[in-house]
């Protein structure tokens, strides 16, 4: 079987990588009742603004991990596998890219955060070393904010 490969995202990809958060994140409407904030993002912007990778398994998109390199900390703003792709080892592949991209500009840190309704997220994330560093309410429910430390900036 071919391996996954990931490439950076270019902006004729706007409408897939909106397919594919919208279908990963559909199962969480009717948990949160509403549309989780990924669900509405402009794609166009994002594509624009930040570093998003896709992860493609052929010709097929099975994940998007969209990322902002600051200074301190490597930012995930959005990760997603597509439904037919979850449980698959797909998420701990993105999250690895991300360490990857964190060791390539020397941050020692990895930061996120996710709805405190998203359990499995939440356990994917602390599965791979993840730490709850606060929580706050947000829109009727409660933002979960996590980070991994990268010491010395190794993965």
């Amino acid at each position: 079987m071919q391996p996954p490969t990931f490439r950076k995202a270019n902006p004729n990809d706007a409408i897939t990588i909106r397919a594919l958060v919208r279908a990963a994140y559909a199962k969480w409407v009717p948990v949160i009742g509403r549309e989780p904030m990924p669900m509405r993002a402009d794609y166009d912007r994002a594509i624009a603004d930040h570093h998003i990778e896709l992860l493609t398994l052929k010709e097929d998109l099975v994940g998007v991990i969209e990322m902002m390199i600051l200074p301190d900390h490597l930012w995930i703003e959005n990760i997603a596998v597509h439904p037919n792709a979850q449980g698959k080892g797909f998420g701990k592949q993105l999250l690895a890219r991300a360490q990857e991209l964190a060791h390539a500009h020397n941050v020692t840190e990895i930061r996120l955060l996710t709805n405190g309704a998203f359990t499995d997220n939440i356990q994917l994330y602390e599965n791979q070393g993840y730490k709850i560093t606060a929580r706050e309410p947000f829109m009727g429910g409660i933002t979960v904010y996590m980070s991994k430390a990268l010491f010395g900036g190794m993965v």
